[in-house]
């Protein structure tokens, strides 16, 4: 039978240094040419809301599943979460129903792990600065991973709403400043996060410096942005897949529209840099990720095999 996972399971099930960990192998696998995988099927059923189907196939780890996941920006104003998902979980072999297993929470970590997985290999070893945009569960759970890779000595915060800072100032599980501007946050930061819901630049290139690191989570439709263009004409340009970046990342789509780069500015797949470390110099680093469904598969698997062990979850007849 089935084990149905909810979001407490999973979170007691994934230990954020093992999914950073989990999420280099996949992403090594993936642009290996190991996983099976289309781009995602995104269809817009009301203005600024998406409903997705990611599905895929790791035969190599005897997985495959699909996540069902929504984007409902208004949600915040109701209580609930902008994104919710499930994932269904399969045997790659006998093509079993392992698991369904509650969604968002395995999008928000496996999200930040995907991204301390970025820092470990693109920033620098000394990097001591985070700036962090963005207040949100993205903004929660990259401030739990990329500590784990890099040993910060100062952590920033910013976003547009100063409660929401305050807010997330006072409750963070370690000491953070808050910033008055984006600028501030970002200027001489060694790493940035960029974890808004802006569709327009929320940075300027001419802020970040020689050697910086850029996450870009945000933004992940063709039309929606975090970055300016000029920045991206000016760094190593990091993706965690090209054929989904050609269709969803505004920052590059836009971008190149503007004449500002074109499409051999994509230096790597992360999975690329990963399996040859050297292939990811260069003096500014971007990595623009827009979430795999690989990555999805792999988080549940490993939800699903810790929650089994510890005897979580709720099996189910269908």
């Amino acid at each position: 039978m089935p084990l149905w996972l909810s979001e407490s399971d999973v979170h007691h099930a994934l230990a954020m240094d093992e999914l950073i960990d989990a999420m280099e192998t996949a992403l090594a696998a993936f642009s290996s040419g190991r996983v099976i995988q289309p781009v995602r099927s995104v269809l817009e059923f009301r203005t600024g809301c998406f409903f997705g189907i990611m599905p895929a196939c790791d035969p190599g780890g005897r997985l495959m599943g699909a996540k069902l996941v929504t984007v409902v920006p208004d949600n915040l104003s109701r209580g609930l979460p902008s994104h919710q998902a499930i994932i269904a979980l399969f045997d790659a072999t006998t093509a079993e129903l392992l698991a369904v297993t509650d969604g968002r929470y395995i999008t928000e970590s496996r999200t930040a792990a995907v991204s301390a997985v970025s820092a470990r290999h693109l920033a620098r070893a000394d990097a001591a600065v985070l700036a962090i945009l963005g207040t949100g569960v993205q903004a929660r759970s990259h401030l739990e991973a990329l500590p784990l890779v890099r040993g910060f000595r100062e952590i920033r915060v910013w976003s547009p709403n100063t409660g929401h800072v305050r807010a997330f100032v006072a409750n963070a599980p370690r000491p953070l400043r808050a910033a008055a501007s984006a600028e501030e946050a970002v200027r001489g930061a060694d790493v940035v996060v960029l974890a808004t819901s802006s569709t327009t630049p929320v940075i300027r290139s001419e802020w970040i410096a020689p050697g910086s690191h850029v996450i870009a989570v945000g933004a992940c439709r063709p039309n929606h942005r975090e970055m300016d263009g000029a920045l991206l004409a000016r760094a190593t340009l990091v993706v965690d897949s090209r054929a989904a970046a050609m269709v969803e990342a505004g920052d590059i789509l836009l971008a190149m529209a503007e004449g500002h780069i074109t499409a051999d500015r994509i230096h790597a797949e992360l999975g690329e840099i990963v399996a040859k470390p050297s292939a990811g110099s260069g003096e500014i680093t971007i990595f623009k990720s827009l979430g795999l469904a690989i990555e999805d598969v792999v988080a549940a698997g490993l939800a699903y095999r810790s929650a089994r062990s510890a005897g979580r979850g709720t099996q189910v007849q269908l």
